[in-house]
C-alpha cells in the first residue's frame, strides 16, 4: 500500500468518506501538482521595495495536476454529457477541455479560449447540464508561467441541479484576448469590464469594455504581480504619507 493512502484501508475497504478500492487507485495516480512560481513577501511584488517586514517569506505557487477517471460524485456525468456535445459539433474534446481537475471536491474545467463561449452555450442550455447562472468572472496573474500567464475564471451554477462547477481560461501576456461570454450570460458584463479593468484581459465582442475602478486614462492594470507598488502622497491632517516604493524597505 502507498504510504500515503489513509491509515488502516485495505483493498475492497470502504472508507469513511464512502469511497473503495477504485477510488483509493485514483488517489495513488493521482499527478501530483505543478508549481508555477513562486510568491515572496507578504505581497508577492519583485519591484519595489516590500515595506512589510515580511520580504523573507517564500512561499512556492502549486496547481494540481489534471485528475483520472472516475473522478466521482456528478463530475463524471457532468464532463461525459459535455464531451458529447462538442463532438456532435464536430470538435474534438482534447482541442476544447484541455483538462478536468478535481480538488477540494471542486469541478474545474479548463477550457480552450477560442472555444469558451461554446461551451458556456452547451453548460447553460442542455437540460441534463443547466448552469444557468454565471457567477461572474476573475483574473490571476502567474507571472512565472510562461503562455498562460493570464487566467479567466469563471464560476458556474446550476439552480436546477444544484451544482457548481468552475470553468478557467488562459491566455498569454503578448496577447491578453478571451472571448465574452456576455451573450450567454448577460450579467457577466459588469464583472467582464472589472476583470478587463484589473487584470487587463481584454474579452473581445464585449458590448462596452470600459473601465470600473480606475479612471479612463490609467495606465496598466493594477491587480497584475508586475504592476508598480508606488501610489501618490497622501496628506492626513497635515502630515504627508509617501507612496509605497519611496518608504524605506525593512529587508
Amino acid at each position: 500500500m502507498s504510504e500515503n493512502l489513509p491509515e488502516n484501508l485495505e483493498e475492497g475497504q470502504i472508507s469513511a468518506e464512502g469511497g473503495t478500492a477504485a477510488s483509493v487507485q485514483a488517489f495513488r495516480s493521482a499527478p501530483e501538482p505543478t508549481q508555477v512560481g513562486e510568491r515572496r513577501g507578504l505581497f508577492s511584488h519583485g519591484g519595489s521595495g516590500d515595506t512589510t517586514g515580511f520580504g523573507g517569506l517564500v512561499e512556492p505557487i502549486m496547481l494540481p495536476g489534471e485528475s483520472p477517471r472516475p473522478y466521482g460524485s456528478w463530475f463524471d456525468s457532468v464532463v461525459d454529457i459535455l464531451e458529447e456535445l462538442l463532438t456532435e459539433d464536430g470538435l474534438a474534446v482534447r482541442d476544447v477541455i484541455q483538462r478536468v481537475v478535481v480538488d477540494h471536491d471542486e469541478l474545474t474545467i479548463y477550457v480552450a479560449r477560442e472555444h469558451i463561449l461554446q461551451v458556456c452555450q452547451h453548460l447553460r442550455d442542455d437540460q441534463d447540464l443547466r448552469f444557468e447562472l454565471c457567477l461572474g468572472v476573475s483574473g490571476v496573474h502567474y507571472p512565472a508561467q510562461e503562455g498562460a500567464e493570464l487566467h479567466a475564471v469563471y464560476h458556474l451554477m446550476s439552480i436546477t441541479h444544484n451544482r457548481v462547477l468552475r470553468l478557467e481560461v488562459t491566455c498569454p501576456d503578448s496577447d491578453p484576448h478571451i472571448p465574452t461570454v456576455v451573450p450567454v450570460y448577460p450579467g457577466n458584463d459588469w464583472h467582464e469590464r472589472e476583470t478587463w479593468d484589473l487584470m487587463g484581459i481584454v474579452f473581445d465582442g464585449h458590448p462596452h469594455l470600459t473601465r470600473t475602478a480606475m479612471p479612463d486614462d490609467w495606465v496598466g492594470h493594477p491587480q497584475r504581480k508586475d504592476y508598480p507598488l508606488g501610489g501618490i502622497p497622501v496628506e492626513y491632517k497635515g502630515a504627508t504619507v509617501p507612496p509605497a516604493d519611496t518608504r524605506r524597505s525593512y529587508n
